[in-house]
This record gives structure tokens, sequence and C-alpha cells, in this order.
């Protein structure tokens, strides 16, 4: 039994009858360890990984699963990219995209004499499907791709009549609005730190919190929930703060609960050695947020990757606050969508570009369920929708329907350059120079959402066969390192936030494969900058933004 058995894979839904499925698994007709995908040290899966994997399972559910009145609903985390589900013969349900997770009722087509259970997943990599930094060239900044099952799969009995769907919180400092899907003709709430309970016909019912405690990076204070209908119950859990963009004084900021707020972040990709996307244990992403913590950080930018439930549980509990990209799809192109605007040529439109109308549609109903998988959690302040050009287009128009779906968080339409009309903010990425930013435009906050990068190398935690990559000289010792990242916050950050800059995001938290420009190494058992002297420039950044607010 893996760490991941263990944990329950949607902390915001919690029933009684979790049911983890990922034992007893062959890929291929070969033995799987689910759930990191194949191309996985963990997966301990040896063979090849060609576009087209089955998947197989005997089955064998506790005696009385489902109990009498309930249905069976079967799981997945997320598969890359094109799953069709089987059991015992007959299709159940199908599923695209490779980041989102998906179920499907089971019940009529179990058997008392034993059940296969058969995945048949597509991934070739298309790129009308959302595929972040996987690569089948990795190298540089582009990765190992993954395949097929990467998340945990499981089981969980939901009652046939009153079963309660989904839960939808939309907090503000005084208390929530909270709407249960559910068919149930009435149901229970349950909040029993702040000594509520009560029972409502309607579907959406406005709660207010008695001396309430609001959610802060420093508090990251949790109210526990509980919704229960005549048949189904749900535990979850939800948080009291507000995220919205105001002008205070010359310029415009994001505020967290009414009080503006500076994002000292770094990017976050999401990568793990032996697991490629998903780390061996998940108390794996509390540790890295706990690193970054001790560095002074309050952000991360889940960069261009949706993760499994327990990334965002995490934050929520530690209160690291998330700056979530959207994932590309589409092509790349180096010279167009990277080098040249790194030299300072921005300016370009996005709506004439032609590509696969398939390609867009996915891409569109992509960013919408993202946005409504995440819109729970607390710590989600903000999203970017499309990456230095990485398959955008309309960019104004999809702000206007993400704005709209969830208008309590804020929206950068392009991060990095080739930003359009409209938007809530404006992110500049800065490479290989450290000059001063300036917030020009007075109705959109700015942030430096990438910079930085310098590598380093550690000796004996370098990932094996793989060219090393980074941006700028080499720093050869922890002293160098630190010394070149605190002049970049010196030079550029400290001077440009009494011009108007809200956030900055450093590239990055760790080393990715080959790539060694981060704080830590690929495996984090090294941190390769100076903590202490980290730490300080937060405060430093932190005393700075504070007196800028006063002028």
């Amino acid at each position: 039994m893996s760490h991941w058995d263990e944990y329950y894979p949607r902390p915001q839904m919690r029933r009684g009858s979790f049911l983890p499925l990922n034992s007893g698994w062959t890929l291929n007709s070969k033995p799987i360890t689910l759930p990191w995908p194949p191309e996985s040290e963990l997966s301990e899966f040896e063979g090849p990984v060609g576009p087209d994997l089955v998947y197989r399972n005997d089955l064998h559910l506790p005696k009385g699963f489902p109990p009498p009145g309930h249905r069976a609903i079967l799981h997945f985390g997320a598969v890359d990219q094109v799953a069709r589900v089987e059991l015992n013969g007959y299709e159940m349900f199908r599923h695209e995209g490779g980041y989102l997770p998906f179920s499907g009722d089971i019940t009529d087509a179990i058997s008392a004499d034993g059940n296969s259970l058969a995945v048949y997943v597509r991934d070739d990599l298309s790129h009308d499907y959302p595929y972040g930094k996987q690569s089948k060239d990795p190298h540089g900044m582009w990765y190992t791709p993954i395949s097929g099952i990467w998340q945990s799969v499981w089981l969980e009995a939901v009652p046939e009549t009153g079963a309660i769907e989904s839960l939808r919180v939309t907090p503000d400092t005084e208390g929530l609005e909270l709407h249960v899907e559910t068919r149930a003709l009435e149901f229970t709430v349950s909040i029993p730190e702040a000594g509520i309970e009560l029972t409502s016909r309607r579907r959406t019912v406005r709660i207010d919190i008695p001396s309430p405690r609001l959610w802060t990076p420093e508090d990251p204070h949790l109210y526990a929930l509980t919704v229960s209908t005549a048949t189904d119950t749900v535990e979850s859990y939800f948080a009291l703060r507000t995220v919205t963009v105001e002008r205070r004084g010359k310029y415009t900021r994001i505020l967290l609960n009414g009080e503006p707020i500076f994002l000292n972040g770094v990017l976050d990709q999401g990568y793990y050695p032996g697991g490629i996307y998903l780390p061996w244990d998940p108390r794996e992403y509390e540790r890295d947020i706990i690193r970054m913590k001790e560095l002074g950080y309050n952000t991360l930018r889940k960069h261009v990757k949706v993760e499994p439930e327990a990334f965002y549980y995490a934050c929520d509990k530690l209160g690291m606050l998330v700056l979530q990209d959207m994932v590309n799809s589409g092509d790349y192109n180096f010279l167009r969508d990277s080098l040249l605007p790194t030299l300072g040529l921005t300016r370009r439109g996005d709506i004439e570009v032609q590509d696969s109308p398939i390609r867009r549609e996915f891409f569109e109903r992509h960013i919408q369920d993202t946005v409504r998988r995440l819109i729970n959690h607390p710590c989600v302040i903000g999203y970017t929708i499309f990456n230095e050009g990485w398959g955008q287009y309309e960019s104004d128009r999809l702000y206007r329907i993400l704005h709209a779906l969830d208008p309590t968080r804020f929206y950068i339409p392009a991060s990095g350059w080739f930003a359009q009309r409209e938007g809530d903010g404006r992110s500049r990425h800065i490479y290989f120079l450290s000059w001063r930013v300036r917030a020009r435009d007075r109705k959109r906050f700015l942030i430096i959402g990438e910079c930085g990068g310098f590598s380093r190398r550690v000796p004996g935690h370098l990932m094996e066969g793989r060219r090393n990559y980074g941006y700028g000289r080499k720093s050869s010792s922890e002293a160098a390192l630190t010394a070149r990242v605190l002049e970049l916050y010196q030079k550029m950050v400290l001077p440009s936030i009494e011009q108007g800059l809200c956030g900055c995001i450093y590239t990055q938290l760790n080393d990715v494969e080959g790539e060694t420009n981060g704080l830590y190494t690929y495996d984090r058992e090294v941190l390769k900058v100076d903590a202490g002297a980290l730490m300080d420039m937060s405060r430093q950044l932190r005393e700075a933004f504070s007196r800028a607010l006063e002028d």
C-alpha cells in the first residue's frame, strides 16, 4: 500500500465509503504500480510506453459493496490524454484531457462472480489537448512526458436518492454563501466552531459567522463544514477571505481581505524525482510549502499544470497563496513565443491566429472546468490564462468568460507579454537583465511573473544522462547564488515597488530534471541559497511595500 492509498483524494467532499483501487493493475499485460505514470521509476513498469495503453484490474469488491440503496461511483484523479473505461466488457464512460478528475457510475455492470476493469488510453501527446511542459524530446525547459493514469483510482458508495452532488462556497469577510447541489428536499448544514446548525429547502443559503476569523498566509484558518441529507453526509471545509483588485493611492493593487498584499512568490512546476508528475508521498506538497515559507515566500505560481487536490488542500491548510496557470495547448515556437519577446518585441495581436478549432473548443472547456474544480479553495487567488503566447488567441474574450464564471478571483490573460486590452493585471517576464518596471496602466495591477532562473549545479544531486540547463552564468557556490538572487531583488524588485509593483515570482522552487535553476535541488535534499539572507530580503520587500502604500 502506498502513501496515496491512505490519503482521501477529495478533501472537500469526504464520505465514509472511500475504497482505494491503486493495487493489482497491469499495463499492456505487465505489472504497474499506481498512481504513478508508466514513465516513472515509482511505477515499476518494465516495458515500452507507446501511444496506446490498456490497463486491467480484476476488481475484488468488499462483500456488500455497494450497500443496498447505493450506487458505486468509480473515480479517476487524472488520465492523460483520452480514456475509455469498461467493466466486464461494458463501456461505462469516456473522458478527454489529462489534468482533471472524472468519474462514472458502474453499479449496473458489477457482477457477483468477479469483475474485470479495463481502461483504454490513447496518448500521442496531441497538442489539441493541454500538455504543459511535456515533450517527446525532453531538454532544457521541456521535460519527460507522462502517459495514462497518473493519479489515484478509487471507489465510493453514493445514495441512489438524496445524494449531495457538489458544494460551492462563496466567502467574504463576514460569512459565506453556500450552494448545495442535491435532489433531496432539504439539507442540514453544521459548522461546529461557529455553533451553527441549520436546515434549508433552498439550494443556496447565506450563513453569517459570529466573530469571523479570516484566512491569511499568516493565519490560514479553516472552518470544518458538514452537509447532510436524509441519506447522505459529506464533510468539507471553508475559509473566510476575499480577493479584490482596487485602486489604492496612485496604483492598482491586489487586496486580500481588503488589505493590499505583495505576492512574494516562486514558480512551482510540480515535478518530482521518481514519480515525475506525482511525488512519492502526498505530504511532499506540504514539505515544499514549508520550504518556501521558511524563505519568506507567500505565493506559488503553479506553472502550466493542475495538481491533485492534495496540493491545494496543503496550500489551504498551511497558508500559501496560489497563482494558478491554465495548462497550455497548441504549438510552441521558440523564436515567436520566447526569444523575440525576451528581446523586447512584445507587440502582437491574438485575434488572427489560425489553428485547430478542435483545440480551441477543448481549451475553452478545460479552462472553465479548471475554475469550477478549484473554486472552493481559498489558497487560489488568481489565474493566468496564457503563458508567453503559447497557444494564445482571443485572450480578452476568454478573460470575460472566466471572470463571469468566478468573479471572486483575478485573471491575467497573458503572462509575460502579448497583453491585449482587458484583464485584471499585467505580468512581465524579465530574464537576463534586471531593469526597474513601472505600473503605467492605472486600471490594472503589475507583477513580475517570472524572473531570475539562475543556475547552480550541485554534484550528486543532478539528473543522470541529462544536459544541465539554466539562465545566465553558472554560480559555483551557495554564497555566489545567494548574491545573484539578492542583487536581482535589490536592483529590480525593491526599486519597482515604489513604482506600483505588486508582486514578483522567482524562477523557481526546485531544479526540474536537467534544469538547474531551482532554489532547491530536484530531490529537495539541498537548499542552494542562504535561507537567512532570503528571509531577510522577504522582510525588506514587505517593508518597501508598506512604505509605498503610504505615499
